[in-house]
């Protein structure tokens, strides 16, 4: 489980092609500084398993599902990407929580400079548009972010000079492809609202707040 907050703008060292899956090799001596076998690091916003570390580098096997659903395929030796480790239990949570398990990739379509922040409009799949709402939360490249708008096709964001600085939402442009994980309590709420009552007690099939009450007597 991961917040959205990202702790460092490592860089993409070599990416092998093995067919149906790709070896990435990535620079990044924060992340790694107490980083093991087995462990799991977010590359923008996408949850991968550590092979092994050295020097400041860490290597993960990336399966074809992921390189399907994200836009890692596009990286190349010398992409700037967005790192962060696992949330610690007892931590803080800066900023909500993150799965790194990506549901689908946006395309950046426009940004507007502010005075001291930048509007990023992106583009929103249809499957996913249910489930972004104004001030609500979702991450766009491993980076917790609030909603400013919501629309349909597309939502906004708005970026502040700590953000554009420290990740790689500073440098992306128009056209660019960005990883889209929506808030994942959304998804289950929709789920358990979908559920009829007869068989698992839930609300899915009550029909207004007096059928509630009814049920509380």
């Amino acid at each position: 489980m991961f917040t959205g907050i990202v702790e460092e703008l490592g860089e993409v060292v070599a990416v092998e092609n093995l067919g149906d899956a790709s070896r990435f090799r990535l620079r990044g001596p924060v992340v790694t500084e107490d980083a093991k076998h087995g462990d799991s690091i977010a590359v923008n916003g996408v949850c991968l398993t550590v092979v092994d570390t050295a020097d400041g580098e860490f290597t993960a096997d990336v399966m074809a599902e992921t390189l399907k659903r994200s836009s890692l395929g596009a990286l190349a030796a010398g992409s700037r990407v967005n790192l962060e480790r696992p949330m610690a239990l007892g931590g803080r949570l800066g900023g909500h929580l993150v799965q790194g398990h990506v549901d689908g990739t946006g395309t950046i379509l426009e940004r507007t400079p502010g005075e001291h922040w930048e509007i990023v409009k992106i583009a929103l799949p249809a499957a996913l548009s249910r489930y972004v709402v104004e001030k609500g939360s979702i991450t766009v490249d491993g980076v917790s972010l609030t909603v400013v708008d919501a629309a349909d096709d597309y939502f906004t964001i708005s970026l502040i000079p700590t953000t554009l600085a420290l990740t790689t939402l500073g440098i992306k442009k128009a056209g660019d492809p960005v990883n889209l994980e929506v808030d994942v309590l959304a998804k289950y709420v929709e789920r358990l609202l979908g559920r009829g009552s007869a068989d698992t007690g839930g609300i899915g099939d009550i029909k207004d707040l007096a059928e509630i009450k009814e049920m509380d007597r």
